[in-house]
């Protein structure tokens, strides 16, 4: 089968490391993860803060109410974001995540599904870890256990099934949705290595598309950020590789469909990991393209 291939083209730059990329309502918000600054892409394409947390952010969700949810990263909290300054907790994660919060997807009845990395990634040494749910409430329960660095997360149009991607697995996992969050028959939904690994260095080295942050379009494909790569991937169940959007220098790392037709694929692009530190280079650009199938809002 012929894999299409979309043109990328800057949108937005100067920053740090970007990721957890939602369209809601008419916008596109992002992460500054190193930074800890969460922007808003305004129409005339300039990038605004809108919330700083204390230090990394990553995730980003909206409940019903339209309030802005953020996941403190080294903290391994949930935060409520009112306004630049304004921040609150909703929940703390630090007894069921065993290292860093990351990546988070909020449904329509305000229930958050957080990953963490499960693993110090300057240890090198990949260790299983746990996917937490935090209540409307602010409850936080583990909803699936021994995931590979849980991290993009992806939900089916009629609300029945997660998909996770497992980024050091090299996989794609789904659950079906019990009627209170709860998770259940995981399956396989794609694998992209035939082979699984020990250490992230591996990992790395072996070429296998490493699925980071997701989204899923309306044919029920899944659009991929290629953290082992240079391209954002639109994947099939199963594993098939359908298209992609190269990105010669960067590897993308987060991806979300946007725009009023959700046929923008934004990408959040940085230098390949370990080659530079985003600490202290601003080297993290946010790339889009247009692309041929309208995606599913998260």
């Amino acid at each position: 089968m012929t894999v299409s291939e979309y043109a990328a083209r800057k949108v937005a730059g100067g920053f740090h490391f970007l990721e957890g990329p939602r369209w809601h309502i008419g916008k596109l918000y992002f992460s500054d993860f190193a930074a800890g600054k969460v922007y808003v892409l305004d129409s005339t394409g300039r990038a605004r803060v809108v919330c700083q947390l204390p230090n990394w952010v990553s995730g980003l969700g909206f409940t019903p109410a339209d309030e802005l949810l953020a996941v403190a990263v080294q903290e391994r909290k949930l935060f409520r974001c009112s306004g630049p300054e304004g921040l609150s907790e909703v929940a703390d994660l630090s007894d069921v995540a065993r290292y860093h919060c990351n990546d988070m997807l909020v449904d329509e009845c305000g229930r958050a599904y957080i990953g963490n990395f499960g693993f110090d990634m300057d240890v090198d040494e990949i260790c299983a870890t746990d996917l937490a749910m935090v209540s409307p409430r602010g409850e936080v329960s583990v909803v699936a256990r021994d995931l590979i660095f849980p991290n993009g997360m992806a939900r089916t149009a009629d609300g029945r099934t997660l998909i996770v991607a497992e980024t050091f697995a090299a996989r794609l996992t789904a659950f079906d949705i019990l009627a209170d969050g709860s998770l259940a028959e995981r399956r396989t939904w794609a694998s992209l290595s035939e082979r699984s690994f020990a250490t992230v260095s591996e990992c790395l080295g072996s070429g296998a598309a490493l699925p980071d942050g997701i989204a899923l379009d309306t044919e029920g494909a899944v659009w991929i950020g290629d953290a082992g790569g240079r391209a954002a991937l639109r994947v099939a169940p199963g594993g098939e590789i359908l298209a992609r959007v190269p990105t010669p220098e960067l590897s993308v790392f987060a991806v979300a469909l946007g725009d009023p037709d959700l046929k923008t694929l934004y990408m959040c692009a940085s230098p390949p990991l370990y080659s530079h530190d985003p600490r202290m280079e601003m080297k993290a650009v946010l790339l889009a393209a247009r692309v041929g199938v309208p995606g599913v809002l998260v």
